[in-house]
C-alpha cells in the first residue's frame, strides 16, 4: 500500500561538503600533477638564477674596566640596571657610517667585479685579473655596469675602444685607471665591473650589518652580514672590528695627546728661559767678580728656592684648573680638546675628567647616527651636565684650597726676601739671579718627567675589546632555500588549478549542481540522471544494468506518486533551451513503462525540430501535424517502437508553417481524448520553454510536467523562470529533473551502481502489485525477465 509520495525534497542550505569538494578536484588529478610538475620545474629554474646566500659572523667581546664597590655596582648587583645601555652604545659605534666608510676606502667596495654565466653574473671579488680606480665619475658609470676585455697584458678593451693599462683613462663613464694584478691570468673572458655610488653603498652596509648581544647580561657582540661572496663578507667584518679598535685607541690616547703637546710647548718655553738665567748668572758673576756666596746666603737660597718652587707648583695646578673650567665652561654639545691635568694630582677630579671625556665620545658617535631626540643621546647630555657640574664644584674646592697655600708660599717669600737684603748687594743680587735659575732648572726637570709619564701611557694603551672569534661563514648557502621554494612552488602548482576550476565556477552561468537548484527555485527535484555515452538512445532494456536506466527505472517508480487515479497519465516533458536531454529521458522512460506492461505511447510534440524519429531511426512521412490538420486517423500514424512491446510513437510529420495555431485546435483534445482511451502513459516531447509557447500550450493537455535541466547546460538565470512557473502554477504538477550528472561533480554515483541490482523482494515492483505479476509471468520458460 502506498502511504507517502516519493519525491526529492527541497533541502537546507549547508556548509560546503569537503568530500565532495575533494572528489571534484580528484576527478581532475591529472590537471593537478601537470601543473604540479611544472611548478617545481620552474622552482627548480628559478634556483638556478637565484645567487646563494651566505650568512658570515664574527664576536668581540667589550671588555668592563668598572670593577670593585661602587653605587652603579651596588645598582647592577640588584639588578635595577644593566649593562645594556653600554653594550647600545658600542653597537651604535660599530654600526656607524664612519667606521663603514673607512671599511669601503680600504676594501674598495664601491667596484665590483663579475663574470657572465649561463645562469645570470656572478662576482669574483679577489679573483678580479685587474683593479679599477674611479678618479673622477660621470653619472653614467653608477647606472649600468660595462665590460673591460683585456686584449693583452698592457691593453685592454671598454666598449668598442682600446685603453692603455696603468694610466688615466678618459672614457664615457669618466677618468678612471686600470691596474693589472701581478700574476693574475689575463684570460679573453670579459670581466663586467659595476661601481655603487659610495653613499648608499655605505648605507646600505650600515643597514645590512646586524649587531647583537648575546644575551641582556653579556658584553659579547655577535656581529652578522649576509653576503654572496664569503671571503668579502669575512674582510668586511675583519676590517670593521680593526676600524673600531683603532678608533677607540685614537679617542683613549686624545688626553695623553693633548697633555704630551702641551709638555712640549711649555719644555721650549722653559728652554729658552733657563738658557737667558744662566746666562744672566754667568754674565754677573764675570761682572762683579763673584765666585762664592756665604753659608748664611746659602741657607735662605735653599729655603727660597723650596718655597719657589711650591709657589710654581702651586701656580701650575691652578693654571691646569682654568684649563679644566674653561673646558667644563664650553658650550653644550660641542666637544672641545680635552684639558691638560699637569700637576693635578686628586683622583677624584681626575675621575671625573675622564668619565666626561669618556661621555663626549659616547655622544659625539652616537649623534652621527641618530637624531637629537633619541633618549639615549638626552641620557648621555644629562650625565655630561651632571659630571661637569661636580667637575665645577671640585675645582672651585681646590682653587679656594690652593690660592690660599699661594698667599702662604708668598707671605714666605715676602719674608725670605726681607731677610735676604740684610745680605750685601752683590750677593743678594746674585742671589736673586740665581734663585730664577733654580726655578726654571726645577721646573723643566718636572716637566722632562711628565712627558716620558705620558708618553708610557700613551704606548702602553690597548683597545677595550678582545676579538673572540674571527670572521667565518657557513659552508652551506642560507638563501635561497631550497626547500622552501619547492613548497612554495609545489603550493603555487596546487592552487593554480584550484584558482582556475575555482574561477571557472565562479563565471559559469550554467547549472553545475543541485545546490544551485535548491537556492535558485523552490521547485520540487523528482529525479537525477547520471553523464553517460551511449550507442543507442534507447538505453533501458529488458537486460540493461547500466546506472543511467537504473536511475530512469527510479524515476518511472516515483511517476506513481504524480497518479491521482487509476486513469492514464499525460506527462508533458519540456526544458529551458534545446539540448538539455528532454527528449532523451522521455523516450527511455517510455521505456521503462512500457516494460513492465504498461501500455505507453511516446508523441515527438515538437513540431518546429523534432528528434525522436531520428534517434530510433524512424519514418517521418506522415505523423502528428497530419492528424492535426485532418488528414489521417490516429491507428494511421501510430507505430511501435521497435524492439519494445506496450511502446508506442507518434512521430511529428512533416514541419507544419504553423505548429502553434496547430496545437490550439480541437484536435489536440481530441488526440489526447483517443490516447487516454488505449494506454496507461502518455509522454509528451514538447519544445523547450525558453524558446516557444508550444509547451505551455500543452501543459492544460497533461497531467504532470517534467522540466529537465542539464548539469553546465541550462543557464541558472532560467531557474527563476521555473520558479515563478512553479509557484503561478502554470503548469500541473510541475517537477525537475537534473540530467546528465557528471561524476566530478561530486554526486555520489559510483561505477557499478546497476550491476547486482535486481528485481527481487524489496525492489521496484514489491511497491506496484501489477507490475510484480507481470514481472512473474514473465519468468515463465519462453519469456524474458524484463
Amino acid at each position: 500500500m502506498i502511504t507517502t509520495p516519493y519525491v526529492y525534497h527541497q533541502q537546507e542550505e549547508k556548509e560546503p561538503d569537503l568530500r565532495l569538494i575533494l572528489f571534484r578536484y580528484l576527478k581532475n588529478w591529472k590537471w593537478f600533477l601537470l601543473s604540479l610538475v611544472v611548478a617545481l620545474a620552474i622552482g627548480y629554474a628559478y634556483l638556478q638564477y637565484q645567487v646563494p646566500i651566505y650568512k658570515v659572523q664574527s664576536s668581540i667581546l667589550i671588555k668592563d674596566e668598572k670593577k670593585g664597590i661602587s653605587a652603579d655596582n651596588i645598582m647592577k648587583e640588584m639588578d635595577l640596571f644593566t649593562d645594556s645601555k653600554v653594550v647600545e652604545n658600542e653597537i651604535e659605534i660599530l654600526k656607524s657610517y664612519t667606521i663603514m666608510e673607512k671599511v669601503n676606502d680600504a676594501l674598495a667596495l664601491d667596484v665590483s667585479y663579475f663574470h657572465d654565466t649561463p645562469v645570470g653574473e656572478r662576482e669574483i671579488y679577489k679573483d678580479s685579473p685587474f683593479r679599477l680606480v674611479v678618479e673622477q665619475p660621470k653619472p653614467l658609470l653608477y647606472e649600468d655596469g660595462f665590460k673591460v676585455e683585456f686584449v693583452d697584458p698592457a691593453t685592454v678593451k671598454i666598449g668598442e675602444k682600446k685603453y692603455a693599462v696603468n694610466q688615466s683613462l678618459n672614457t664615457e663613464f669618466g677618468r678612471i685607471r686600470i691596474f693589472p694584478k701581478a700574476g693574475a691570468k689575463l684570460d679573453k673572458e670579459p670581466v663586467i665591473v659595476h661601481v655603487a655610488p659610495k653613499q648608499e653603498l655605505i648605507q646600505n652596509f650600515v643597514e645590512d650589518l646586524k649587531v647583537e648581544a648575546t644575551s641582556k647580561q653579556s658584553t659579547v657582540l655577535i656581529l652578522s652580514l649576509e653576503t654572496a661572496v664569503p671571503e668579502k663578507g669575512r674582510n668586511i667584518l675583519d676590517k670593521i672590528v680593526e676600524e673600531y679598535n683603532d678608533a677607540a685607541l685614537k679617542d683613549k690616547n686624545l688626553v695623553a695627546a693633548n697633555t704630551l703637546d702641551f709638555i712640549e710647548e711649555r719644555l721650549k718655553l722653559i728652554s729658552g728661559e733657563l738658557a737667558t738665567v744662566e746666562k744672566d748668572v754667568e754674565s754677573y758673576k764675570s761682572a762683579e767678580g763673584i765666585t762664592d756666596i756665604s753659608t748664611e746666603s746659602q741657607i735662605f737660597l735653599q729655603n727660597v728656592q723650596q718655597n719657589d718652587a711650591q709657589l710654581s707648583q702651586v701656580n701650575i695646578q691652578l693654571g691646569a684648573l682654568e684649563d679644566v673650567e674653561k673646558y667644563v665652561r664650553s658650550k653644550e654639545g660641542e666637544r672641545g680638546s680635552a684639558p691638560s691635568t699637569l700637576g693635578l694630582t686628586d683622583p677624584t677630579l681626575l675621575g671625573l675628567i675622564a668619565k666626561v671625556s669618556e661621555l663626549e665620545l659616547q655622544r659625539e658617535t652616537l649623534v652621527k647616527t641618530t637624531s637629537e631626540n633619541n633618549p639615549i643621546l638626552r641620557s648621555l647630555d644629562e650625565q655630561i651636565r651632571t659630571t661637569k657640574s661636580n667637575i665645577t664644584d671640585n675645582i672651585q674646592t681646590m682653587k679656594n684650597i690652593m690660592t690660599g697655600t699661594r698667599q702662604k708660599l708668598m707671605a714666605h717669600n715676602r719674608k725670605f726676601e726681607s731677610m735676604i737684603r740684610s745680605v750685601p748687594r752683590k750677593e743678594r743680587a746674585l742671589l736673586d739671579i740665581t734663585r730664577q735659575q733654580a726655578i726654571k732648572n726645577n721646573l723643566y726637570t718636572y716637566l722632562l718627567a711628565k712627558r716620558e709619564e705620558t708618553a708610557l701611557s700613551y704606548a702602553s694603551a690597548i683597545a677595550d675589546s678582545r676579538t673572540i672569534d674571527m670572521a667565518r661563514s657557513g659552508s652551506k648557502p642560507i638563501k635561497p632555500k631550497k626547500s622552501m621554494i619547492f613548497l612554495l612552488f609545489g603550493a603555487l602548482g596546487l592552487l593554480i588549478p584550484v584558482g582556475a576550476f575555482a574561477t571557472r565556477d565562479m563565471l559559469n552561468n550554467r547549472i553545475g549542481k543541485r545546490t544551485d537548484i535548491e537556492e535558485l527555485t523552490s521547485t520540487p527535484i523528482v529525479g537525477e540522471i547520471s553523464y553517460a555515452k551511449h550507442k543507442f538512445p534507447l538505453v533501458v532494456t529488458s537486460n540493461s544494468r547500466s546506472i543511467v536506466a537504473e536511475q530512469v527505472r527510479a524515476l518511472r517508480t516515483n511517476l506513481q506518486f504524480l497518479r491521482s487515479n487509476n486513469e492514464s497519465l499525460a506527462i508533458l516533458f519540456t526544458s529551458s533551451i534545446s539540448g538539455e536531454g528532454k527528449s532523451f529521458i522521455s523516450l527511455n522512460l517510455g521505456a521503462s513503462l512500457a516494460l513492465i506492461d504498461r501500455p505507453t505511447v511516446i508523441l515527438e510534440m515538437d513540431l518546429r525540430r523534432p528528434k525522436l524519429h531520428s534517434m530510433l531511426d524512424m519514418p517521418n512521412t506522415v505523423g502528428i501535424s497530419n492528424f492535426l490538420v485532418g488528414q489521417v486517423t490516429l491507428d494511421e500514424i501510430l507505430q511501435p517502437v521497435p524492439g519494445m512491446q506496450n511502446y508506442f510513437i507518434l512521430t511529428s510529420g512533416p514541419i507544419p508553417p504553423n505548429p502553434a495555431e496547430l496545437l490550439v485546435s480541437d484536435k489536440v483534445d481530441d488526440l489526447f481524448h483517443q490516447l487516454r482511451e488505449r494506454f496507461q502513459y502518455i509522454i509528451v516531447d514538447s519544445p523547450p520553454i525558453g524558446l516557444v509557447t508550444d509547451a505551455q500550450i500543452l501543459a492544460d493537455k497533461t497531467d504532470a510536467t517534467m522540466y529537465v535541466v542539464r548539469h553546465d547546460v541550462t543557464p541558472k538565470q532560467h531557474m527563476k523562470m521555473v520558479d515563478v512557473m512553479y509557484k503561478e502554477q502554470r503548469f500541473r504538477k510541475l517537477s525537475l529533473i537534473l540530467n546528465s550528472i557528471n561524476e566530478g561533480t561530486g554526486y555520489g554515483y559510483g561505477y557499478g551502481y546497476g550491476y547486482g541490482y535486481g528485481y527481487g523482494s524489496g525492489g521496484y515492483y514489491e511497491q506496484d502489485p501489477i507490475a510484480k505479476k507481470s514481472f512473474l509471468k514473465r519468468l515463465l520458460p519462453g519469456n524474458k525477465p524484463a
